[in-house]
């Protein structure tokens, strides 16, 4: 009789159905609270630590969040759209940041924000899918099947413990997609069960109950079927549970149910949490739009980090911002900014050494309009793989070897 471990399910192995999240099953995550489906936690040093990823989907405009105020070529670029310094919330003599981003104000004095410039790849592609792609992969034109961060969880805790990876989403993303682990990805927790037809849902609740099995086949089969409904059962009553005085701003995009997830004592040690599609894609009028999402953006994150050092977990997370491009430097004719290259990355947390990383691209020196990229943007994972996350063997993440940024003191 074959083990558990090397059973097949309709041609795949074990491990290719949990890959694959039992989708044909309407069995998408695997639970908490439950005996682990692959035994024991990894190699990986345990300190608790927990990254955070959020994407500004659209390609955010660098040059209007963190404003180069001190550069004449910036408002030559912009007559219109270039924010004047009065305007700003002066970070130094060079930057100033737009000004309704008070949270992030705030996390900068205080030493808590890391403002990374002129973040790209080389050959920079101007297509959203393209580009985010790459970001996703963290290898740019390889065609990977898996992302960074899955490919992070795989090396962290190759046994694929349950729920390692979370994805607050209304869909998978590429950044998760792991070889070992099933993210447990979810948007709204009121809504969030197993997927299914009318029909199926006898079945499915017979299989979550079943407490005997006549073969492996079925017992793994009813093991992740229960692992489902637990995990379904746990996310939704830590989110409704959930009670924090912090004030998340008012437009929430996920980051307050990480917060309940961590609060709950999840053991997720990667948290992946994506802005609405293209936000940030501003081609039109974009004075006001980026304004706003800014304000929410700067509320949401700088109450998250807020909201980790009340529950006494400040010291144990970190968070990383991005876009999948910058903008053109020069304004165009409807009062909105084009697809462009080089951009901005943030790292936040408590244990950040805050400040300004990489050098921020001339403006003058350009390449058919766009920024030449000073910072890989793969420099940026590999300072959150290896220097938070303590990860060493960042080219088995990224396919090659990449320096961190000097942001975590040693």
């Amino acid at each position: 009789m074959p083990t558990p471990s090397s059973v097949k399910l309709g041609g795949l192995a074990r491990r290719d159905v949990l890959r694959a999240g039992v989708y044909g099953l309407g069995l998408g995550v695997l639970g908490w609270g439950t005996t682990p489906l692959l035994g024991s936690r990894a190699q990986a040093a345990d300190d608790g630590r927990i990254l955070v990823v959020v994407e500004l989907s659209g390609a955010n405009d660098g040059l209007n969040t963190v404003v180069p105020y001190a550069d004449d070529a910036y408002y030559r670029a912009r007559p219109r759209l270039g924010i004047r310094a009065e305007k700003l919330r002066k970070l130094d003599d060079r930057f100033g940041l737009q000004s309704t981003m008070v949270g992030f104000e705030r996390l900068y004095k205080d030493g808590h924000l890391a403002i990374v410039h002129g973040v790209g790849y080389d050959h920079p592609s101007f297509s959203h899918f393209s580009s985010m792609a790459y970001w996703h992969t963290g290898a740019p034109n390889s065609g990977d099947a898996f992302g960074w961060l899955g490919r992070l969880a795989d090396g962290m805790d190759p046994q694929g413990n349950a729920n390692f990876l979370v994805n607050v989403e209304d869909h998978e993303s590429l950044a998760v997609r792991a070889r070992n682990h099933v993210p447990l990805v979810f948007d709204n927790p009121e809504e969030f069960a197993r997927g299914g037809l009318f029909e199926e849902q006898s079945a499915l609740t017979k299989l979550a109950a079943a407490r005997s099995a006549y073969n492996p086949t079925e017992a793994f089969l009813f093991d992740v079927a229960a692992s489902a409904q637990h995990a379904e059962l746990h996310v939704r009553e830590a989110c409704a549970a959930y009670r924090t005085p912090v004030d998340y701003g008012l437009y929430r995009f996920g980051l307050e149910r990480v917060a309940a997830l961590i609060a709950a004592g999840f053991p997720t040690r990667i948290y992946y949490v994506a802005y609405p599609h293209n936000a940030f894609d501003t081609h039109v009028t974009q004075a006001d739009i980026h304004t706003r999402i800014l304000t929410y953006t700067s509320d949401h994150i700088a109450a998250f980090v807020q909201d980790m050092a009340r529950i006494g977990r400040g010291d144990d997370v970190a968070v990383m911002v991005f876009s999948e491009f910058g903008r053109r430097v020069a304004e165009n004719a409807n009062l909105g900014t084009d697809h462009g290259t080089a951009g901005l990355a943030f790292v936040v947390g408590r244990k950040v050494r805050g400040g300004h990383y990489g050098a921020m691209p001339s403006l003058t020196d350009l390449d058919d309009g766009n920024m030449r990229y000073t910072t890989d943007f793969r420099r940026v994972y590999a300072t959150m793989i290896r220097s938070w996350m303590g990860y060493p063997d960042v080219r088995a993440v990224l396919k090659e070897e990449f320096a961190p940024l000097d942001i975590f003191p040693a």
